[in-house]
Protein backbone atom coordinates (compact mmCIF):
# COMPACT_ATOMS: atom_id res chain seq x y z
CA UNK A 1 0.00 0.00 0.00
CA UNK A 2 2.14 3.01 -1.23
CA UNK A 3 1.39 6.69 -0.62
CA UNK A 4 1.86 8.79 -4.08
CA UNK A 5 3.48 12.67 -2.90
CA UNK A 6 5.40 13.12 -0.14
CA UNK A 7 4.54 16.49 1.39
CA UNK A 8 1.08 15.15 2.48
CA UNK A 9 2.66 12.36 4.45
CA UNK A 10 4.91 14.64 6.01
CA UNK A 11 2.09 16.98 7.08
CA UNK A 12 0.06 14.23 8.23
CA UNK A 13 3.59 12.51 10.02
CA UNK A 14 4.51 15.72 12.22
CA UNK A 15 1.33 14.91 13.78
CA UNK A 16 0.25 17.20 16.59
CA UNK A 17 3.11 18.82 17.36
CA UNK A 18 3.64 20.21 13.88
CA UNK A 19 0.10 21.43 14.17
CA UNK A 20 0.77 23.00 16.95
CA UNK A 21 3.96 24.49 15.98
CA UNK A 22 2.05 25.72 12.89
CA UNK A 23 -1.09 27.28 14.93
CA UNK A 24 -3.59 25.23 13.07
CA UNK A 25 -4.24 23.67 16.45
CA UNK A 26 -4.27 24.86 20.05
CA UNK A 27 -3.34 22.89 22.40
CA UNK A 28 -6.53 23.73 24.58
CA UNK A 29 -7.88 22.18 21.64
CA UNK A 30 -5.78 18.93 21.22
CA UNK A 31 -5.94 18.27 24.84
CA UNK A 32 -10.07 18.51 25.06
CA UNK A 33 -10.20 16.27 21.55
CA UNK A 34 -8.33 13.48 23.60
CA UNK A 35 -10.45 13.93 26.87
CA UNK A 36 -13.59 13.34 24.84
CA UNK A 37 -12.08 10.49 22.55
CA UNK A 38 -11.04 8.55 26.23
CA UNK A 39 -14.67 9.69 27.51
CA UNK A 40 -16.47 8.31 24.21
CA UNK A 41 -14.35 5.07 23.37
CA UNK A 42 -12.38 3.88 26.73
CA UNK A 43 -14.94 2.76 28.25
CA UNK A 44 -14.53 -0.40 25.88
CA UNK A 45 -10.97 -0.15 25.57
CA UNK A 46 -9.89 0.04 29.37
CA UNK A 47 -6.21 1.98 28.43
CA UNK A 48 -5.85 4.72 31.01
CA UNK A 49 -5.73 4.14 34.84
CA UNK A 50 -5.81 7.52 35.70
CA UNK A 51 -6.38 10.83 33.78
CA UNK A 52 -4.15 14.24 35.14
CA UNK A 53 -6.73 16.75 37.14
CA UNK A 54 -4.35 19.52 35.68
CA UNK A 55 -4.20 18.28 32.07
CA UNK A 56 -6.44 21.18 30.29
CA UNK A 57 -4.80 23.98 32.97
CA UNK A 58 -1.47 23.02 31.30
CA UNK A 59 -3.20 23.32 28.20
CA UNK A 60 -4.48 26.50 28.61
CA UNK A 61 -0.96 27.52 30.24
CA UNK A 62 0.75 26.24 26.33
CA UNK A 63 -1.89 28.16 25.04
CA UNK A 64 -1.10 31.64 26.52
CA UNK A 65 2.58 31.03 25.92
CA UNK A 66 1.97 30.16 22.42
CA UNK A 67 0.34 33.25 21.94
CA UNK A 68 3.32 35.53 23.71
CA UNK A 69 6.10 33.78 21.78
CA UNK A 70 5.26 30.92 20.19
CA UNK A 71 6.35 27.14 21.06
CA UNK A 72 9.71 26.97 23.20
CA UNK A 73 10.22 22.92 21.58
CA UNK A 74 8.65 20.43 19.20
CA UNK A 75 6.51 18.86 22.38
CA UNK A 76 5.19 22.11 23.33
CA UNK A 77 1.39 21.37 23.92
CA UNK A 78 1.14 18.00 22.90
CA UNK A 79 -1.06 15.54 25.25
CA UNK A 80 1.00 12.42 26.48
CA UNK A 81 -0.02 9.76 28.14
CA UNK A 82 2.36 7.94 30.72
CA UNK A 83 3.03 3.99 31.51
CA UNK A 84 1.98 3.68 35.41
CA UNK A 85 4.78 1.90 36.23
CA UNK A 86 7.28 5.81 35.78
CA UNK A 87 6.00 7.66 38.60
CA UNK A 88 4.32 11.44 38.55
CA UNK A 89 3.75 14.22 40.96
CA UNK A 90 0.46 14.45 39.84
CA UNK A 91 -0.89 11.21 39.70
CA UNK A 92 -0.62 8.32 41.95
CA UNK A 93 1.72 5.39 40.51
CA UNK A 94 0.18 1.74 40.58
CA UNK A 95 2.72 -0.31 38.89
CA UNK A 96 -0.64 -1.87 37.30
CA UNK A 97 -0.54 -3.48 41.29
CA UNK A 98 -3.62 -3.94 43.39
CA UNK A 99 -1.27 -4.31 46.35
CA UNK A 100 -2.08 -1.24 48.44
CA UNK A 101 -0.06 -1.71 51.09
CA UNK A 102 2.97 -1.39 47.92
CA UNK A 103 3.39 2.70 47.57
CA UNK A 104 5.63 4.12 45.11
CA UNK A 105 6.72 7.88 45.61
CA UNK A 106 4.65 10.93 44.61
CA UNK A 107 7.11 12.58 41.96
CA UNK A 108 8.20 12.90 38.62
CA UNK A 109 10.41 10.39 36.87
CA UNK A 110 13.21 11.74 34.81
CA UNK A 111 11.27 10.82 31.95
CA UNK A 112 8.15 12.37 32.77
CA UNK A 113 10.41 15.93 33.94
CA UNK A 114 12.09 15.90 30.71
CA UNK A 115 8.88 15.80 28.87
CA UNK A 116 7.57 18.51 30.94
CA UNK A 117 10.19 20.73 30.53
CA UNK A 118 9.99 19.75 26.42
CA UNK A 119 6.32 21.74 26.83
CA UNK A 120 4.58 18.65 26.81
CA UNK A 121 1.04 18.18 28.46
CA UNK A 122 0.73 14.95 30.69
CA UNK A 123 -2.68 13.47 29.93
CA UNK A 124 -2.76 10.10 32.56
CA UNK A 125 -1.34 7.33 33.34
CA UNK A 126 -1.62 4.20 31.21
CA UNK A 127 -2.84 0.14 32.19
CA UNK A 128 0.00 -2.09 32.29
CA UNK A 129 0.72 -5.69 33.43
CA UNK A 130 1.25 -5.96 36.52
CA UNK A 131 4.82 -5.15 37.49
CA UNK A 132 5.99 -4.96 34.09
CA UNK A 133 5.19 -8.75 33.77
CA UNK A 134 3.07 -10.39 30.87
CA UNK A 135 1.92 -9.77 27.13
CA UNK A 136 -1.58 -9.17 28.11
CA UNK A 137 -2.17 -6.30 30.45
CA UNK A 138 -6.06 -6.82 31.15
CA UNK A 139 -8.63 -5.76 31.22
CA UNK A 140 -7.10 -3.61 28.24
CA UNK A 141 -8.36 -4.65 25.14
CA UNK A 142 -6.94 -4.64 21.22
CA UNK A 143 -8.33 -1.52 19.58
CA UNK A 144 -8.16 -3.63 16.34
CA UNK A 145 -10.78 -6.27 17.73
CA UNK A 146 -12.13 -6.28 21.33
CA UNK A 147 -11.59 -9.94 21.42
CA UNK A 148 -7.82 -9.34 21.28
CA UNK A 149 -5.16 -8.65 23.52
CA UNK A 150 -3.20 -5.46 22.97
CA UNK A 151 0.44 -7.19 24.19
CA UNK A 152 2.11 -6.50 27.17
CA UNK A 153 3.64 -5.19 29.09
CA UNK A 154 2.74 -1.60 27.89
CA UNK A 155 -0.70 -3.26 26.75
CA UNK A 156 -2.27 0.59 27.47
CA UNK A 157 0.06 2.75 25.75
CA UNK A 158 0.05 0.60 22.92
CA UNK A 159 -4.24 0.69 22.78
CA UNK A 160 -4.30 4.39 23.73
CA UNK A 161 -1.87 5.46 21.04
CA UNK A 162 -3.31 2.98 18.17
CA UNK A 163 -6.84 4.47 18.99
CA UNK A 164 -6.49 7.96 18.52
CA UNK A 165 -7.02 8.54 22.60
CA UNK A 166 -3.37 10.64 23.07
CA UNK A 167 -0.83 11.39 19.78
CA UNK A 168 1.98 9.66 21.75
CA UNK A 169 2.77 7.30 25.15
CA UNK A 170 5.99 6.16 27.10
CA UNK A 171 6.34 2.47 27.67
CA UNK A 172 9.36 0.39 28.83
CA UNK A 173 10.69 -2.56 27.85
CA UNK A 174 12.82 -5.59 29.43
CA UNK A 175 12.42 -8.18 26.97
CA UNK A 176 9.80 -6.53 24.13
CA UNK A 177 7.25 -4.51 26.18
CA UNK A 178 7.26 -1.84 23.94
CA UNK A 179 7.60 -3.13 20.56
CA UNK A 180 5.18 -6.07 21.47
CA UNK A 181 2.38 -4.09 21.92
CA UNK A 182 3.58 -1.66 19.07
CA UNK A 183 3.28 -4.53 16.84
CA UNK A 184 -0.06 -6.20 18.04
CA UNK A 185 -1.65 -2.48 18.01
CA UNK A 186 -0.28 -1.21 14.71
CA UNK A 187 1.57 2.18 15.89
CA UNK A 188 5.37 3.00 15.94
CA UNK A 189 7.51 1.89 19.29
CA UNK A 190 10.98 2.48 19.91
CA UNK A 191 13.53 0.80 21.89
CA UNK A 192 16.68 2.83 22.44
CA UNK A 193 20.00 1.84 23.05
CA UNK A 194 20.39 0.77 26.60
CA UNK A 195 21.42 3.94 28.78
CA UNK A 196 19.86 6.02 26.16
CA UNK A 197 17.14 7.21 28.10
CA UNK A 198 17.41 7.37 31.66
CA UNK A 199 15.10 5.56 33.91
CA UNK A 200 15.62 6.57 37.47
CA UNK A 201 11.62 6.92 38.80
CA UNK A 202 10.58 4.51 36.92
CA UNK A 203 9.56 1.08 39.11
CA UNK A 204 12.18 -1.43 38.06
CA UNK A 205 12.17 -4.68 36.43
CA UNK A 206 15.28 -6.13 35.61
CA UNK A 207 18.25 -3.27 36.31
CA UNK A 208 20.54 -4.59 32.88
CA UNK A 209 17.68 -4.87 31.02
CA UNK A 210 15.41 -2.53 31.14
CA UNK A 211 14.89 0.57 28.73
CA UNK A 212 12.44 3.53 28.69
CA UNK A 213 11.26 4.55 24.84
CA UNK A 214 7.98 6.09 22.63
CA UNK A 215 5.08 4.54 21.43
CA UNK A 216 3.83 6.99 18.60
CA UNK A 217 1.69 6.52 15.45
CA UNK A 218 4.34 7.96 12.88
CA UNK A 219 8.62 7.36 13.22
CA UNK A 220 8.46 11.24 12.86
CA UNK A 221 6.77 11.44 16.07
CA UNK A 222 9.27 8.88 18.01
CA UNK A 223 12.25 10.99 16.69
CA UNK A 224 10.79 14.00 18.07
CA UNK A 225 9.88 12.09 21.39
CA UNK A 226 13.41 10.79 21.70
CA UNK A 227 15.18 14.16 21.10
CA UNK A 228 12.95 15.08 24.61
CA UNK A 229 14.24 11.97 26.29
CA UNK A 230 17.84 10.65 25.95
CA UNK A 231 20.46 12.65 27.82
CA UNK A 232 21.96 12.28 30.85
CA UNK A 233 20.29 10.99 33.74
CA UNK A 234 21.68 11.33 37.58
CA UNK A 235 19.29 8.94 39.47
CA UNK A 236 20.48 6.14 36.74
CA UNK A 237 24.09 5.23 36.86
CA UNK A 238 23.49 3.13 33.57
CA UNK A 239 22.28 6.27 31.96
CA UNK A 240 24.66 7.50 29.28
CA UNK A 241 26.39 10.98 28.91
CA UNK A 242 26.99 10.49 25.01
CA UNK A 243 25.99 13.52 23.24
CA UNK A 244 22.54 13.21 21.68
CA UNK A 245 22.42 13.78 18.14
CA UNK A 246 19.26 15.44 16.23
CA UNK A 247 17.28 12.69 15.80
CA UNK A 248 15.21 14.24 13.05
CA UNK A 249 17.64 15.81 10.77
CA UNK A 250 18.66 12.44 8.49
CA UNK A 251 14.68 10.77 8.45
CA UNK A 252 15.05 11.89 4.73
CA UNK A 253 18.22 10.90 3.69
CA UNK A 254 18.14 7.89 1.16
CA UNK A 255 19.05 4.48 2.09
CA UNK A 256 20.62 3.56 -1.01
CA UNK A 257 24.23 1.46 -0.24
CA UNK A 258 23.01 0.32 3.26
CA UNK A 259 23.97 -2.83 4.23
CA UNK A 260 20.79 -4.78 5.86
CA UNK A 261 21.52 -8.19 7.69
CA UNK A 262 18.65 -10.88 7.88
CA UNK A 263 19.06 -13.10 10.68
CA UNK A 264 17.52 -16.19 9.30
CA UNK A 265 17.96 -18.48 12.24
CA UNK A 266 15.40 -17.81 15.01
CA UNK A 267 13.62 -14.52 13.99
CA UNK A 268 12.84 -16.80 10.95
CA UNK A 269 12.02 -20.21 12.58
CA UNK A 270 8.28 -20.00 13.21
CA UNK A 271 6.35 -17.15 11.95
CA UNK A 272 3.00 -17.19 11.04
CA UNK A 273 2.65 -17.36 6.69
CA UNK A 274 1.37 -13.50 6.39
CA UNK A 275 3.94 -11.96 8.93
CA UNK A 276 6.51 -13.81 6.97
CA UNK A 277 4.99 -12.74 3.25
CA UNK A 278 4.70 -8.92 4.43
CA UNK A 279 8.51 -9.04 6.27
CA UNK A 280 9.25 -10.45 3.36
CA UNK A 281 8.25 -7.56 1.45
CA UNK A 282 9.90 -5.09 3.30
CA UNK A 283 13.16 -6.73 2.44
CA UNK A 284 12.17 -6.34 -1.10
CA UNK A 285 11.30 -2.62 -1.00
CA UNK A 286 14.79 -2.04 0.56
CA UNK A 287 16.41 -3.62 -2.07
CA UNK A 288 14.77 -2.19 -4.53
CA UNK A 289 15.93 1.13 -3.09
CA UNK A 290 19.34 0.22 -3.48
CA UNK A 291 20.21 -1.71 0.14
CA UNK A 292 22.19 -4.54 0.29
CA UNK A 293 20.00 -7.50 1.72
CA UNK A 294 22.28 -10.20 3.25
CA UNK A 295 21.47 -13.49 5.38
CA UNK A 296 23.31 -14.10 8.25
CA UNK A 297 23.17 -16.21 11.41
CA UNK A 298 23.34 -15.76 15.02
CA UNK A 299 24.20 -19.19 16.49
CA UNK A 300 24.19 -18.24 20.16
CA UNK A 301 20.44 -17.25 19.98
CA UNK A 302 19.62 -20.91 20.66
CA UNK A 303 20.70 -19.64 24.13
CA UNK A 304 18.75 -16.58 24.60
CA UNK A 305 15.33 -18.01 26.24
CA UNK A 306 16.97 -19.35 28.84
CA UNK A 307 19.65 -16.45 29.70
CA UNK A 308 16.88 -13.85 29.43
CA UNK A 309 14.75 -15.94 31.77
CA UNK A 310 17.43 -16.85 34.80
CA UNK A 311 18.29 -12.67 34.14
CA UNK A 312 14.55 -11.50 34.65
CA UNK A 313 13.76 -13.64 37.02
CA UNK A 314 16.47 -13.43 39.54
CA UNK A 315 16.41 -9.38 38.88
CA UNK A 316 12.52 -9.67 39.71
CA UNK A 317 12.87 -11.91 42.60
CA UNK A 318 15.55 -9.27 43.82
CA UNK A 319 13.34 -5.99 43.58
CA UNK A 320 10.61 -7.85 45.15
CA UNK A 321 12.34 -9.53 48.09
CA UNK A 322 10.30 -7.45 50.55
CA UNK A 323 7.22 -7.97 49.45
CA UNK A 324 8.40 -11.92 49.59
CA UNK A 325 9.27 -11.45 52.37
CA UNK A 326 5.83 -9.68 53.84
CA UNK A 327 3.47 -11.76 52.25
CA UNK A 328 2.34 -9.01 49.61
CA UNK A 329 3.27 -11.56 46.72
CA UNK A 330 -0.10 -13.32 47.92
CA UNK A 331 -1.89 -10.25 46.38
CA UNK A 332 -0.22 -10.13 43.01
CA UNK A 333 -2.05 -11.67 39.43
CA UNK A 334 -1.26 -15.48 39.86
CA UNK A 335 1.00 -15.44 36.57
CA UNK A 336 3.01 -12.52 37.96
CA UNK A 337 3.26 -14.03 41.58
CA UNK A 338 4.46 -17.31 40.28
CA UNK A 339 7.26 -15.67 38.18
CA UNK A 340 8.40 -14.01 40.96
CA UNK A 341 8.27 -16.82 43.33
CA UNK A 342 9.91 -18.94 40.01
CA UNK A 343 13.16 -16.67 40.77
CA UNK A 344 14.01 -17.71 44.13
CA UNK A 345 15.09 -21.02 42.07
CA UNK A 346 17.75 -19.43 39.97
CA UNK A 347 20.71 -20.88 41.40
CA UNK A 348 24.10 -17.95 41.71
CA UNK A 349 25.79 -20.79 38.71
CA UNK A 350 22.54 -20.11 36.62
CA UNK A 351 23.10 -16.44 36.68
CA UNK A 352 26.54 -16.87 35.80
CA UNK A 353 25.94 -19.29 32.96
CA UNK A 354 23.10 -16.85 31.44
CA UNK A 355 25.60 -13.90 31.30
CA UNK A 356 27.98 -15.95 29.70
CA UNK A 357 25.55 -16.59 26.79
CA UNK A 358 24.65 -12.95 26.96
CA UNK A 359 27.94 -11.99 26.25
CA UNK A 360 28.20 -14.69 23.20
CA UNK A 361 24.84 -13.52 21.92
CA UNK A 362 26.32 -9.83 22.26
CA UNK A 363 29.77 -10.65 20.58
CA UNK A 364 28.18 -12.52 17.84
CA UNK A 365 25.52 -9.43 17.12
CA UNK A 366 28.12 -6.96 17.80
CA UNK A 367 30.08 -9.28 14.38
CA UNK A 368 27.12 -8.97 12.52
CA UNK A 369 27.04 -5.25 12.85
CA UNK A 370 30.90 -4.51 11.86
CA UNK A 371 29.42 -5.69 8.26
CA UNK A 372 26.21 -4.37 8.35
CA UNK A 373 24.47 -1.09 8.86
CA UNK A 374 20.86 -2.74 10.55
CA UNK A 375 19.11 -6.02 11.00
CA UNK A 376 15.69 -6.30 9.66
CA UNK A 377 13.31 -8.86 10.32
CA UNK A 378 9.87 -9.33 11.95
CA UNK A 379 9.02 -7.93 15.39
CA UNK A 380 6.67 -10.71 16.54
CA UNK A 381 6.22 -13.70 15.30
CA UNK A 382 2.38 -13.52 15.12
CA UNK A 383 -0.75 -10.79 15.07
CA UNK A 384 -2.75 -10.02 17.89
CA UNK A 385 -4.31 -12.93 19.85
CA UNK A 386 -7.99 -13.97 22.16
CA UNK A 387 -8.16 -13.16 24.89
CA UNK A 388 -9.08 -16.69 25.58
CA UNK A 389 -5.72 -18.16 23.88
CA UNK A 390 -3.19 -19.62 25.35
CA UNK A 391 -0.92 -21.72 22.72
CA UNK A 392 -0.36 -20.61 18.85
CA UNK A 393 0.61 -23.45 16.65
CA UNK A 394 3.68 -21.66 14.65
CA UNK A 395 5.85 -23.39 11.95
CA UNK A 396 4.00 -26.59 12.80
CA UNK A 397 4.36 -26.47 16.83
CA UNK A 398 2.71 -25.59 19.69
CA UNK A 399 3.83 -22.96 21.72
CA UNK A 400 2.61 -20.74 24.44
CA UNK A 401 1.30 -17.32 23.02
CA UNK A 402 3.75 -15.90 25.99
CA UNK A 403 7.17 -17.97 24.45
CA UNK A 404 6.26 -16.79 20.87
CA UNK A 405 5.12 -13.11 21.18
CA UNK A 406 8.59 -11.76 23.14
CA UNK A 407 10.99 -14.41 20.69
CA UNK A 408 12.15 -11.83 18.52
CA UNK A 409 12.40 -8.70 20.35
CA UNK A 410 14.07 -10.08 23.67
CA UNK A 411 17.13 -10.67 21.61
CA UNK A 412 17.78 -6.77 21.55
CA UNK A 413 17.43 -6.64 25.45
CA UNK A 414 19.94 -8.57 25.92
CA UNK A 415 22.22 -7.20 23.71
CA UNK A 416 21.34 -3.31 24.93
CA UNK A 417 20.48 -2.44 21.17
CA UNK A 418 18.17 0.10 19.80
CA UNK A 419 15.53 -1.62 17.83
CA UNK A 420 12.57 -0.31 16.35
CA UNK A 421 8.83 -1.75 15.36
CA UNK A 422 6.86 -0.49 12.94
CA UNK A 423 3.27 -1.25 10.63
CA UNK A 424 4.23 -3.28 7.92
CA UNK A 425 0.72 -4.75 6.75
CA UNK A 426 -2.01 -6.65 7.96
CA UNK A 427 -3.06 -10.41 8.06
CA UNK A 428 -5.97 -12.05 6.30
CA UNK A 429 -8.44 -10.81 9.40
CA UNK A 430 -6.89 -7.40 9.35
CA UNK A 431 -4.85 -7.70 12.44
CA UNK A 432 -1.54 -5.44 12.44
CA UNK A 433 1.86 -7.05 11.12
CA UNK A 434 5.35 -5.14 12.22
CA UNK A 435 8.52 -4.86 11.36
CA UNK A 436 11.56 -4.71 13.18
CA UNK A 437 14.82 -3.00 12.41
CA UNK A 438 18.06 -2.87 14.99
CA UNK A 439 21.28 -1.50 14.79
CA UNK A 440 24.53 -0.61 16.80
CA UNK A 441 24.36 0.99 20.37
CA UNK A 442 23.80 4.73 19.57
CA UNK A 443 22.73 4.66 15.83
CA UNK A 444 19.19 5.33 16.94
CA UNK A 445 19.42 7.73 13.97
CA UNK A 446 20.14 4.97 11.50
CA UNK A 447 17.07 3.07 12.51
CA UNK A 448 14.60 5.97 12.46
CA UNK A 449 15.84 6.73 9.04
CA UNK A 450 15.65 3.09 7.10
CA UNK A 451 12.07 2.87 9.58
CA UNK A 452 10.94 7.09 8.22
CA UNK A 453 12.20 5.75 4.68
CA UNK A 454 9.98 2.66 4.59
CA UNK A 455 6.85 4.48 6.02
CA UNK A 456 6.86 7.54 3.58
CA UNK A 457 6.66 4.57 1.00
CA UNK A 458 4.06 2.84 2.55
CA UNK A 459 0.01 3.85 3.96
CA UNK A 460 -0.11 1.45 7.00
CA UNK A 461 0.02 4.10 9.51
CA UNK A 462 -3.10 5.49 7.82
CA UNK A 463 -5.51 3.03 8.91
CA UNK A 464 -7.80 3.45 11.56
CA UNK A 465 -8.69 0.53 14.12
CA UNK A 466 -12.13 0.34 13.69
CA UNK A 467 -13.08 1.03 17.31
CA UNK A 468 -11.32 4.38 16.89
CA UNK A 469 -13.11 5.18 13.00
Amino acid sequence: MRVRGRAEHHRVADGSAGRVAQRRQRPGQLVGACLDRIARLDGALNSFVHLSPGALDAARAADAAIAQGGPRGPLHGVPIAIKDNYTTADMPTRAGTAVEALTFPASDSHAVARLRAAGAVILGKLRMHEFAWGMVTPPTRNPWDLDRVPGGSSGGSGAAVAARLCPAALGSDTGGSIRIPAALCGVVGLKPTYGRVGRSGIVPHSWSLDHAGPLTRTVADSALMLQALAGPDAGDPAASAAPVPDYTAGLDRPIRGLRVAVVRNHFFDAVDDDVAAAVEGALRFLADQGCTVRDVAVPSLRHGLGAIYAIELASSTAYHGRSLAQGHVAGFAADVRDLVEMGRLVTGPDYLRAEQARALIMAEMAGVLAEADVIVGPASPLTAWRTDESAVSLGGRAESVLAASWRLTYPFNLAGLPAIALPCGFDRRGLPISLQIAARPFAEAEILRVAHQYERAHAWWCRVPPLAA
